[in-house]
This record gives structure tokens, C-alpha cells and sequence, in this order.
């Protein structure tokens, strides 16, 4: 048996990247243990499962990369061993075949989670090179470090667990959806030793309208500057249309930096606000103006396939006896949720004004004014600092100490994104364990 065989690892977090690092290691012959404070492991990921279980995405590489924004450079720098590709290839070990489907998603063909998941656990369990499995501890609640710097403390049903270990992988998830484990519990533990972490912030999440009355001047599209109202829709609005959704419509933005976004899709009211994939897709710009400014405003394009002169054209067509809304719906298809929110925050005078009328239709300003709260986001943003890691993720004020998973630093997109970019830190951060082991520092 090698030096590196005697040694014991520990993982924290039995997400996706805690998972994958676990597997790294104990492939590698090494003895590992995995905590979790949860009953049992995977939970987010299956829950993610539950409408078809979107693993990764097809695009080209450099588009995959730019979905990562401000984090590129350092995500790609994971992905290169572990993109898309590969982990196609690595579904497909565990006997999970995968499909592209027509949005470019990569999904099991079964669309579920717990096929996937139940394999995976198996190969821990039972390596392919024949030794002994991962070890796992459910129900241990990681509280940091004993007196020595050293050991690690778990709360436990049985009470307080100290455990030793030549190396550790941290993997304790974000701060979104706290009751299947992401707390951020970790934050003061971490930055008590010294290591660097950006505040946690929601992300691909919803936000919370300001109901405006107000439009630009006829053939511009400006921010709506106006007095501050209560946050979200009119009580009538938000009983009858909260749930539903905004189908065919385009959203775009442009913030106080100079950056844009604009996109075609749809997205869902809520009671308070919007949320939804057009809506996620925007999160980071949206949320980042907010914090600079107080209000982020989108513009909402209510018929994305016409041309402003043609949905003039069709507003300023004689209706004859025929009720505007009957009028609306029959030229241009408009009713609903989309005739609801015209009601909402243009009034009934700018209604009847033709060309405002046909403005709003295209160009309809919409303030947003906090994002929700993180445990209602899908996954979170900030987390430890890139800059405080080497690059295999370890931490430079702690040897032996490495992270990965979504409490790193970075944010991405719905679309698979996410996933795979947990599971390519988990993949590094094994690989990183097992370069640190063998090398003489760790001894």
C-alpha cells in the first residue's frame, strides 16, 4: 500500500461537486469519508430532477464559456477537462444514456434524477478498482474547526463528532433552498480563518415589481424615473393573473454601465413580481443595477414578431363599434395576461391615446425593485474568492483545504450550466487532492 493510500480524505457536502470529488478520490484508492448534515445525499439534485433533469447543454464550447460571465476565465479553466462532452461520457459509464433536445439541453433519456443518482452511489460504494467504498455519515452538521486548527467538529444526532484527515474537500452548496442543505452556514466559518468570500446573493431568480403609470415620450425608450410606489402589482392583478404566464414576448436592458441584454421567451407573474426563465437568463445584469441604483427597468416587448409601425397600424385600424379589448384581441391577438398588464401600468387615458397605445405594445417599462430572497433563488451567487485558491482549488491560508460547488465564486444560467460546472470543481478539487497528498508538503 502507498503513502497516498494510508491517508484519509475528508468531503463535506453530498451535492453534485462533493460527490464527484468523493468519486476522484476513492477511485484513486484513497479512504474517504463524506458528511452531510442532510439525511441523505443529492437532495437539490433531485429536486432539479423533477421536471427532467437538464444536465448540461450542446452549444459550442466558447458560447458554453460566456455563459459564465465575469468568471470565465476560471470556469473554463475547470471545463477543460470536464465540459459538456465528458460528461456525456461519464453519464453514459454509469449506464444513463442522455439526448440533445431541441433547445439544445442535454437530458437523461429517462428525464430523471434518481436513475442517475442511484448508479453514481453505487460506484462509490464499489469502486471499479476494488477497494473500499466512500463512507458515508449522514445527519453531521459541519460547525468548523476544533481548538487545534485542525480537527474538524460535527454536530450529530449521537452529539459532537471530532474527525481527523490529511485533506478536505469542501462542497456545502450556495445559499439557495436552506431546508435541503444550502445555508451558507459556512460563511463565518471560512472567513474566521482568513479565506476571502463575497457575499451571497440570489441568483436565476425572481423580483419584485414597482407598478409605474408612465411612458417614454412617443418613439423613445427611456428608464422610467418616477416617484417611488409600494413594490408589486395592484391586488387586482396579482389575484387574477399571478401564476400565469408571458408567452411570445421579448425583454431588453440596458444598464447604467453600458451593458445590454434582450432576448425573446417568456416568463411567469407572481404576486409580487416576475419570475421565470426570460426573467433568470437577465438575473445578474438586473440584480447588479439594483444594488448600484435602487431599481433596475426592463423594457417588454408585448409583440416581439411585428414591426412598431405594423402594431400601429393595426391599434389605429377604425374598430367601429367594437370595445377596445375585442379590438386588440382580434388585430393583434392581445388579451389576457398581455391586456391585463397594459391595464396595469398604463391607465385607462393612455389606453385610449392610439400612439401611446402602440408604443407601450412594444416598448412597456417595467421597474423592478429588489430581487427576491435568496432561499427562493435556484442557485446563489459570491461565494470564496477564485483569487484566495491555487488552481486545483485549494486554499493558499489553509493547506489540505479545498473547495468546490456552487460556494465558489461564479454564477451561470439555467441550462445545465450550473451542473456541470459543479461537477467539473468536484472532478478539480479531487484531482487536487490527490496531487497535494503525493506531494512532500503534505506530510
Amino acid at each position: 500500500m502507498t503513502t497516498e493510500q494510508k491517508k484519509r480524505v475528508v468531503v463535506i457536502g453530498g451535492g453534485p461537486a462533493g460527490l464527484m470529488a468523493a468519486e476522484v478520490l476513492v477511485e484513486a484508492g484513497l479512504a474517504v469519508d463524506l458528511f452531510d448534515a442532510m439525511p441523505s445525499v443529492g437532495r437539490k439534485f433531485l429536486l432539479a430532477g423533477k421536471g427532467g433533469l437538464n444536465l448540461t447543454h450542446s452549444e459550442p464550447v466558447d458560447r458554453f464559456a460566456e455563459r459564465y460571465g465575469t468568471r470565465r476565465t476560471q470556469i473554463e479553466g475547470l471545463l477543460g477537462s470536464f465540459g459538456a462532452l465528458q460528461l456525456r461520457e461519464w453519464a453514459q459509464g454509469l449506464g444513463i444514456e442522455t439526448f440533445v433536445g431541441s433547445s439544445g439541453r442535454v437530458f437523461p433519456k429517462d428525464m430523471k434524477a434518481a436513475p442517475l443518482l442511484r448508479a453514481w452511489l453505487q460506484r462509490l460504494r464499489h469502486p471499479s478498482q476494488g477497494g473500499p467504498g466512500v463512507v458515508f455519515h449522514m445527519r453531521h452538521r459541519w460547525i468548523g474547526w476544533a481548538d487545534d486548527g485542525r480537527t474538524l467538529r460535527f454536530e450529530s444526532p449521537e452529539g459532537d463528532v471530532a474527525v481527523q484527515a490529511d485533506a478536505v474537500v469542501l462542497a456545502l452548496g450556495g445559499g439557495s433552498w436552506a431546508r435541503l442543505g444550502s445555508n451558507g452556514a459556512w460563511v463565518p466559518l471560512l472567513a474566521a480563518r482568513g479565506v476571502a468570500v463575497a457575499p451571497l446573493l440570489p441568483a436565476n431568480c425572481g423580483f419584485d415589481v414597482s407598478v409605474q403609470r408612465e411612458l417614454p415620450p412617443q418613439g423613445q425608450v427611456l428608464p422610467v424615473q418616477a416617484v417611488p410606489v409600494p413594490a408589486g402589482w395592484s391586488e387586482f392583478f396579482a389575484s387574477r393573473y399571478a401564476g400565469q404566464p408571458f408567452k411570445t414576448v421579448s425583454i431588453s436592458f440596458r444598464n447604467t454601465q453600458g451593458q445590454t441584454f434582450q432576448r425573446k421567451g417568456e416568463f411567469v407573474a407572481t404576486a409580487t413580481g416576475v419570475e421565470g426563465s426570460l426573467i433568470y437568463a437577465a438575473s445578474s445584469l438586473l440584480r447588479e443595477e439594483i444594488i448600484r441604483s435602487g431599481h433596475a427597468t426592463l423594457t417588454l416587448d408585448l409583440l416581439p414578431d411585428m414591426t412598431a409601425e405594423r402594431v400601429l397600424a393595426e391599434v389605429m385600424h377604425p374598430r367601429g363599434s367594437r370595445s377596445l379589448s375585442s379590438h386588440l384581441k382580434s388585430r393583434l391577438g392581445i388579451e389576457g395576461i398581455k391586456a391585463a398588464v397594459l391595464h396595469e401600468l398604463l391607465g385607462k387615458e393612455d389606453m385610449h391615446d392610439s400612439h401611446k397605445l402602440a408604443a407601450a405594445l412594444k416598448a412597456l417599462p417595467l421597474q423592478l425593485v429588489a430581487a427576491r430572497p435568496i432561499d427562493e433563488a435556484i442557485s446563489s451567487a459570491g461565494g470564496v474568492l477564485f483569487e484566495v485558491l491555487d488552481e486545483h482549488l485549494m486554499c493558499e491560508a489553509l493547506p489540505g483545504l479545498f473547495c468546490a460547488g456552487e460556494m465558489l465564486d461564479w454564477e451561470a444560467p439555467t441550462g445545465g450550466y450550473l451542473l456541470t460546472a459543479c461537477l467539473a470543481s468536484g472532478r478539480k478539487a479531487g484531482e487536487g487532492v490527490r496531487r497535494y497528498l503525493a506531494s512532500p508538503r503534505s506530510t
